[in-house]
């Protein structure tokens, strides 16, 4: 591919030699990289779709985005905000009547009784920054009484989201309130349920299953013609398999086939957490409204401020230093991390974007104006990035040119 002024042809190289060594050792069976700068835009495809083909990925290869799916959930909120539907200061009971008068456990340690009531309510901006009260617990599973209770009632936000459960939206917040809160709203960042609870609003709040809402806000004007939540029988064949280490050989094991998997057919519920699918070509479309303050070919389909405010970090310091693990050093947004308060050079990657469980990545650096996204179909084992997104970043700083 012809390089335009922005991006170095050697440096483009050397991030070639460096993913397609994590695929030549087997580590990452297959993937679709790319880097941009400016209007200079730069791909890789390597591999193959599933182990075992010889025949290699298509550029328009559908993955799975795990939790890249949750900026797109954050922008569609977004939307409904610039219309004036949404106001982040509202209560989430407006349209989660379910999620009123809520509960906060003393302590993690606490018996599901054994709570006080909650200081104020849940607002939507605590959904988009992940401050609802609620999320993300780093113990074991089955460690405290509300894992075990979460578990129990099938609602697959405190761990990966598969299997999806097998009911609607409206049973899952009504089992979701069933439990007390981990924190006082606003208190504490916690991982993932916020994007959770925010697809159950989008419907509420748009009268509209959750993908027609997204698809005629966000996919249609974008030109995101494979974003989806299931992947229909004519599109399989450019499914990606998704695969998974083993926990004890370290040995690559199916996590999800491109046929009769968990997205061969519409889900009993969207989950805004992560489970979209897409390709390179879609998310770079999506990517590029951001990066253009939310315009795409002459249409305004975010305004300025929505832009500024998903993309800017929320956190308290306090908040930043006990997120440390998911975050590094950055802040959070409205469904992504968000450059926080630097002490010296930025670290690489910088900027706004986030990485899913299955394998995916994106960044965009606007200091110095470099875009990353990546899909791979080797799931990640912990919010540590694994050697290919490393190598990956190192690459595509190294890759700017003068």
């Amino acid at each position: 591919m012809t390089t335009a002024p922005g991006l170095d042809r050697a440096g483009l190289d050397r991030l070639h030699d460096r993913l397609a060594g994590h695929v030549e050792r087997g580590a990452v069976p297959g993937l679709v990289a790319l880097v941009a700068r400016g209007a200079d835009v730069h791909t890789e495809v390597l591999g193959s779709a599933a182990l075992g083909d010889r025949a290699p990925p298509r550029r328009d290869a559908i993955f799975r985005i795990a939790s890249l799916t949750k900026p797109i959930a954050a922008a569609g909120a977004m939307a409904l905000v610039d219309d004036g539907v949404l106001f982040l200061g509202d209560p989430v009971e407006t349209y989660l009547p379910e999620l009123s008068d809520r509960r906060v456990l003393r302590s993690l340690e606490s018996a599901l009784d054994d709570t006080v009531p909650a200081e104020r309510s849940i607002t939507v901006e605590d959904l988009l920054t992940f401050r609802l009260g609620f999320g993300a617990i780093m113990a074991p599973p089955g460690a405290y009484p509300v894992q075990v209770a979460e578990a129990e009632l099938g609602l697959m936000t405190l761990g990966p989201p598969w299997p999806p459960p097998p009911f609607g939206s409206d049973e899952w917040i009504r089992r979701f309130a069933t439990l007390p809160l981990l924190e006082q709203p606003g208190a504490a960042w916690r991982y993932n349920t916020g994007a959770h609870v925010l697809g159950v609003l989008l419907e509420r709040a748009s009268g509209q299953p959750l993908e027609a809402f997204l698809r005629a806000r966000l996919f249609e004007p974008l030109g995101m013609a494979d974003t989806s939540f299931s992947v229909p029988a004519e599109k399989q064949g450019r499914f990606t398999t998704a695969y998974r280490p083993d926990p004890a050989t370290g040995a690559l094991e199916v996590l999800d086939p491109p046929v009769g998997g968990w997205w061969s057919e519409p889900p009993a519920m969207a989950n805004a957490a992560g489970m979209l699918v897409s390709t390179i070509d879609d998310l770079w479309a999506f990517v590029s409204m951001l990066l253009s303050g939310g315009r795409h070919e002459g249409e305004q389909l975010l305004s300025l401020a929505s832009v500024a405010d998903m993309t800017r970090d929320h956190l308290t310091a306090a908040q930043r230093a006990s997120a440390t693990l998911f975050l590094g050093d950055h802040g959070w947004g409205y469904g992504m991390a968000a450059p926080g308060p630097l002490r010296g050079e930025p670290p690489i990657p910088w900027g706004f974007g986030w990485n899913g469980g299955t394998g995916t990545a994106w960044s965009s650096d606007p200091a110095r104006g470099l875009t990353g996204i990546l899909l791979t179909t080797r799931a990640m084992t912990s919010p540590e990035p694994p050697p290919h997104f490393v190598d990956f970043w190192g690459a595509a700083y190294g890759a700017q040119g003068d």
